[in-house]
């Protein structure tokens, strides 16, 4: 007993001493620094009560003095020797100088921000050596010299802000995948890495930069291996350099019947926008499925010459060229049929386009239209049974599928309210034709329905994992909760992420996505439960993930809802939708918080599983007396 006890007062005293030394690196901070004083009350022996300092375990891991008025430099031996620190937020002071060497003692930082002062200097290399760093904004500083040659050694790094500094050279060859990328406002030179070329424009401005999605660069217009091309002759022997050919004057015809096209498209969307604001209906494309997935579809089934096949008749996965169905009689309807019914685009989603089709005998269905499709056909129908076998009273019903090498077909239940993403953002667009702002006019969201779909979603996504150990959804996000008539919650795309293209599959969970997932089409269900534990976040804050400046330093949502919780009262966080609830509902509203919080720790052992998240929320939407229209 004597040993155990010494043992226990050994660590006290151990974790005493790291905390100490916190302290004393903080307070060479306060001191060496200059400018409005750190409001620190220095005679308190434990620094976690500092403002701007947060603890863990007994240590410093995050420090946020942002906007504090500090000028003068940082000094050695201050935050270096922070050693446990996570997060670290100087920006928009006015402070000076080089970064102190011994940052990089911070082996475990993972948020640098100190975009908005005056340091200067060389970027330190060792920055990118940082074995847990994800974000690294040092824009609006005085930085000179080259971007390091080794930004690739940082394997976690999803953003690098690096505008309006003094940089020069090139942009080196930068391998890693990129979220948030900035380099505008420098001095830099020569090509975009190809690797680069899908930011925006934005992003390389005010440097003398070339190449996409810049100005081509010189010489890039020709290879400078092809041999120069001759005009050709004409019948006698003279060159017809001042006669368009045959080629070009169909290009010229072809160019001016698409840009028709396109006027008159722009015409009509505007022409149904003008209605719908008028009618105060949704703005949709009206138009055959057929002319959104193309004559491709007809083409194969009329050379397979098999008549189609009927839902009542072909349940229980019957191939054939026509559809392929997963739930019996349905409704009468064949690919011809689905392919002439009136459609409205209901979104670009990430994984394809989404139309609402309707019968002339009232049967209204939903069809994605899949995109990226990279597996073979065998591998493809494996999957869809797999889907197709799957039932919950949370899960989208899939209804039937369509293959062929042109056209992938998903035809499943419509839910008349669309997605969460839609009702809850008022200000999103789809971005997609003329479909525009879903979200106008609608009735705010209450935290009983908010708690109700919150539960419903979790059910849904319990039940995947539930299958076996290796089968999770791979995309969850606020617009594939789908909402029925009465705001139950089904969850859409699930089990679509290993088909999908990994060209295409890294963007599509951007503000979602665990900090571990390299590969986006290999999900684990801890990543899953990441992923639902912002979509927590996203209900309770009416905040959106994928938003990237969701704060000044452009932070995640859940390190957003971190650090105001950290500092003031977790209400702060909650959507203003849901002021007139906190009275009656806030403990139930902060319990639902920070099991959001606990889905979104950064290790995944840290999570809980999708079985435990369920139980709480049950616990909690019994507790606020949430309507609960669906059970298991």
């Amino acid at each position: 007993m004597k040993c155990h006890l010494f043992v226990f007062f050994l660590f006290l005293a151990a974790v005493t001493s790291d905390l100490d030394s916190d302290r004393r690196a903080l307070l060479l901070l306060r001191n060496s620094v200059r400018g409005r004083p750190l409001l620190w009350n220095t005679s308190a022996s434990s620094p976690c009560s500092w403002h701007g300092v947060h603890c863990d375990s007994g240590r410093v891991t995050a420090l946020r003095l942002p906007g504090a008025g500090l000028f003068g430099s940082l000094p050695l031996g201050g935050i270096g020797n922070l050693t446990q620190l996570q997060t670290l937020s100087l920006r928009f002071n006015s402070l000076s100088g080089p970064i102190p060497s011994d940052f990089s003692n911070l082996v475990l930082l993972r948020y640098l921000y100190l975009q908005g002062n005056a340091f200067s200097g060389e970027i330190p290399p060792f920055l990118f050596t940082l074995p847990s760093v994800i974000r690294i904004n040092l824009g609006e500083n005085k930085f000179s010299g080259r971007i390091p040659d080794n930004v690739n050694n940082a394997t976690w790094l999803v953003t690098l802000y690096l505008e309006k500094n003094q940089l020069t050279g090139s942009i080196p060859e930068i391998t890693i995948t990129l979220q948030q990328f900035n380099v505008s406002s420098n001095q830099l030179n020569g090509s975009v890495p190809d690797s680069l070329s899908g930011f925006h424009q934005s992003a390389f401005d005010g440097n003398t930069l070339c190449g996409k999605p810049l100005n081509p660069c010189e010489g890039d217009a020709e290879s400078p291996n092809s041999p120069p091309v001759s005009p050709p002759s004409g019948p006698s022997g003279k060159k017809d350099s001042d006669k368009l050919s045959a080629g070009a004057i169909a290009g010229i015809v072809i160019g001016s019947v698409a840009g028709l096209l396109l006027l008159l498209l722009i015409i009509f969307c505007l022409g149904r926008k003008k209605k719908g604001e008028e009618n105060g209906q949704p703005r949709n494309v009206e138009a055959p499925v057929a002319a959104a997935t193309s004559a491709a579809v007809h083409k194969e089934s009329s050379a397979a010459n098999v008549p189609p096949a009927k839902a009542s008749g072909s349940g229980g996965g019957v191939v054939s060229k026509d559809l392929t169905f997963f739930v019996k009689s349905f409704g009468e309807f064949d690919l011809d049929g689905l392919l002439k019914a009136s459609a409205e685009v209901l979104g670009k989603g990430t994984v394809g386009s989404s139309y609402k089709a309707s019968f002339e005998h009232g049967l209204v269905v939903a069809v994605k239209r899949l995109r990226d499709v990279v597996v073979p056909e065998k591998d493809f129908r494996e999957r869809m049974q797999v889907l197709g076998s799957m039932s919950h009273p949370n899960l989208v019903t899939l209804i039937a599928y369509y293959f062929s090498p042109d056209e992938k077909l998903l035809v499943s239940e419509y839910m008349s309210r669309g997605s969460l993403s839609a009702l809850l953002h008022v200000n999103d667009l789809d971005g997609i034709g003329c479909t525009g702002n879903k979200g106008n006019g609608r009735a705010p969201l209450n935290w009983e329905t908010r708690a109700s779909i919150a539960l419903g979603a979790a059910r849904a996504i319990s039940y995947l994992h539930s299958r076996d150990s290796t089968t999770s959804h791979g995309n969850i996000k606020s617009s594939n909760i789908l909402l029925s008539n009465s705001y139950e919650a089904k969850v859409s795309d699930y089990g679509l992420a290993p088909i999908i293209s990994s060209t295409s599959a890294p963007n599509r969970i951007d503000g979602y996505r665990a900090p571990e997932v390299t590969d986006a089409r290999k999900i684990s269900q801890k990543a899953d439960v990441y992923s639902f534990g912002v979509l927590i976040l996203e209900l309770l804050t009416g905040k959106s993930p994928t938003h990237q400046q969701l704060t000044e330093e452009g932070v995640d949502l859940p390190r957003w809802v971190q650090s105001i919780t950290d500092q003031q009262s977790p209400s702060q966080v909650f959507d203003p939708e849901l002021a007139g609830h906190q009275s009656e509902g806030n403990e139930n509203m902060i319990r639902l918080l920070k099991i959001g919080i606990s889905c979104t720790a950064q290790y995944p052992d840290s999570r809980p599983s999708m079985a435990e998240v369920t139980r709480l929320i049950e616990e909690v939407s019994h507790s606020s007396g949430s309507p609960n229209p669906v059970s298991g």
